[in-house]
Parts: C-alpha cells; structure tokens; sequence
C-alpha cells in the first residue's frame, strides 16, 4: 500500500463540514470522529482488512471496531503486523495525513486527522464536533498521542 497523503487531505476538506452519505454517521450514538479518519485513511488508498481484528466498514452493522472506537482504532495502527500502520512520533515528526489521538489521562476519547501544518502550527480535520483546519491548540485535552502513518 502506497498512502496518498493529498487524496486523504483532499477527502477531509471536502467532508470536515459534511457527511459522506456512502458512510452511515455515528455522530448520536459514540461519536464520528474516528469513522471520519477511518475515511480519509481509506480514502487516501489505505486498504480495508475484512477480519474481525481487522479495519473495515460495509456498513452500519457490519464494520470493525477499530473503524469506528478511538482506542481500537489507535491499537490497531499501532501494531506492527497491520496496514495501514502508524508509529508515535514527536511534534517535530508529523505531517500532513497524519493523526493525533487525544486522551483524558485514562483513555484516548478523540481522533483529529492532520489537515495542514504552516508556521509551526497543526491544523485539523474532525468529525463529532465538526471542523475544518481547525488549530490543534484550540484543542482543551490531558494528553495525546501523534500518529505517523506509515507510507
């Protein structure tokens, strides 16, 4: 798998401040911002893996848990054996197409997706509280987790 970085950036944009209607919305029952980034990874060409330990959505009943739970979801990129497969990396490291995982101190409750980085300053993309180049500091959260995705 090649990840298209600029096709996933492009899916976010196009669906921050929208709902893709071939997704079914999880915004009144948990939260969308992790079906969201789900998206924009498959959309930048990241392959769906049709397991029950994998990623994959077919549809409201019949998806994975990583494709739509935050602590799934980073669980999943983060272990070595998957693809898409993502490493924690410091501030530095990132870069657009990557993700950021926020956590109360307990557990990870929110995924942003990397939309732009200019002047030192992340900006993202996110569902469940919809936002379109969003600066990440606006973000009020304990603890996060950076995310490179892996090409």
């Amino acid at each position: 798998m090649k990840y298209d970085r600029n096709a996933a950036i492009e899916y976010a944009r196009k669906y921050a401040l929208s709902k893709n209607p071939a997704y079914y919305f999880f915004g009144g029952i948990g939260g969308d911002c992790t079906n969201f980034v789900s998206q924009c990874l498959h959309a930048g060409g990241c392959e769906m893996i049709y397991k029950e330990s994998g990623w994959f959505y077919s549809s409201p009943a019949s998806r994975s848990p990583s494709w739509t739970g935050v602590e799934f979801f980073r669980n999943f990129l983060l272990s070595p054996e998957t693809n898409p497969r993502g490493i924690i990396v410091k501030r530095e490291d990132l870069v657009p197409g990557d993700i950021i995982f926020l956590s109360d101190g307990r557990r990870f409750y929110h995924s942003l997706f990397i939309s732009k980085i200019e002047n030192d300053q992340i900006y993202v993309c996110a569902h469940s509280d919809a936002a379109l180049d969003r600066n990440f500091n606006t973000y009020f959260h304990f603890a996060h987790n950076f995310v490179h995705i892996l090409d």
